[in-house]
């Protein structure tokens, strides 16, 4: 599973950088998106019962509908989501911020960081270079 992470200041372009990327990826893979939320929490819907499960204490709550799972877990540990990704068999993981993280970065916007491998690169530069990224597990950063 590789991970691609993405880092940079509020407002830089982050998020629209990775829906233009994750259409590419998925010509290969499998893709999956997580985004830390820094200093807001997301809000379950309230009074829905999957909300309800979560309050009581369950550690996962699941809503399923016609298209789609939506998945509440009891948990907040990066390592423990990468861990479920590469459980689901995931190609590619997209990881919006952490930056304190020691994976090869993609930059957007002007930020100086360790691990930066692409510098507001376009997509084609990303697909041409995924083999700068890490695959998880990682025991060590890739071209540090």
């Amino acid at each position: 599973m590789k991970i691609i992470q993405i880092v940079g200041r509020s407002n830089s372009g982050k998020t629209t950088f990775i829906r233009n990327l994750v259409p590419e990826l998925t010509k290969t893979g499998k893709v999956a998106v997580i985004k830390h939320l820094g200093d807001h929490d997301y809000q379950l819907e309230p009074e829905k019962d999957t909300t309800h499960f979560y309050d009581a204490g369950a550690e996962i709550a699941v809503g399923i509908d016609s298209q789609k799972s939506v998945i509440a877990i009891r948990n907040n540990s990066l390592e423990m989501t990468l861990d479920l990704m590469q459980n689901l068999m995931m190609d590619y993981v997209v990881i919006e911020g952490f930056k304190q993280k020691p994976f090869p970065k993609i930059v957007i916007g002007s930020l100086k960081i360790d691990h930066c491998v692409l510098e507001n690169p376009d997509i084609e530069d990303v697909i041409t270079h995924l083999h700068l990224f890490a695959e998880y597990p990682v025991s060590s950063p890739v071209g540090v």
